[in-house]
């Protein structure tokens, strides 16, 4: 069985078995259902990213970059959350933010691009192809914040309904359980006949997409996620 498989399903069995766990706290205000659904869209988008672990024929020019899989997986999001039972607007597919949330939301914006900032200084890279530049001032931006911060929130979301307001937005399990999974995405994987995972890329990745989810949900647009988190990666190349 291919690594990814095995690395996939022990992230979809962190989601399910730590979700149900927290469903039982709340279960009047819990959707197993929907945390299925959840689980299904994290499996479909690694199964595109990963060009269905290597069946996929190649589409794109050889590349030491992911286009293809970035591409196919951020038509599977646009596909998916254009369903009726979801919808584009919902799912903070949209360039209209909530009223007078862009003032609210420019210190969390200037919290992010200085915090990625410092780092470039801290840790500068070896000089970047132009593909590589190019790369990271789109793919990641394009494709992750529309799943995470867009349609995956949303499911999840549904899944757990309970809210507590913080920073002028209702935070629930759901929206936290998306920055786990997307810093598990990063941190977590199967190699080498055992899993592993990398606590620093976990606090790199999880920690800052609490305010990429904040963003989301207080502006109900994924388009300032977008913009920070191809910045964040492209920085660190520019600096």
């Amino acid at each position: 069985m291919p690594d990814g498989v095995i690395g996939i399903a022990g992230i979809l069995a962190i989601l399910l078995g730590v979700g149900s766990l927290i469903g039982l706290t709340q279960r009047d205000r819990f959707s197993f259902r929907w945390l299925l659904a959840a689980a299904g869209l994290v499996l479909l988008n690694d199964l595109l990213l990963t060009g269905a672990y290597g069946h996929l024929p190649r589409l794109f020019p050889p590349s030491d970059w992911n286009w293809q899989g970035k591409t196919l997986a951020l038509l599977a999001t646009l596909a998916v959350a254009a369903l009726p039972a979801l919808g584009w607007k919902a799912s903070g597919l949209t360039l209209r933010q909530a009223p007078g949330s862009l003032k609210v939301a420019l210190p969390a914006v200037l919290a992010y691009v200085a915090f990625f900032t410092a780092l470039a200084l801290i840790f500068p890279n070896e000089p970047a192809s132009r593909e590589t530049i190019a790369f990271q001032l789109t793919m990641p931006g394009f494709e992750e914040e529309p799943f995470y911060r867009g349609l995956l929130l949303l499911v999840l979301c549904r899944a757990f309904t309970a809210e507590k307001a913080f920073l002028g937005v209702g935070w629930s399990w759901g929206a936290i359980l998306s920055c786990v999974l997307f810093g598990l995405a990063h941190a977590f994987g199967y190699s080498d006949g055992g899993f592993h995972f990398d606590a620093m890329t976990m606090v790199l990745t999880a920690l800052p997409s609490l305010i990429a989810v904040w963003l989301a949900l207080r502006t109900r647009s994924v388009l300032l996620p977008v913009l920070i988190h191809n910045f964040g990666n492209a920085v660190m190349l520019l600096i």
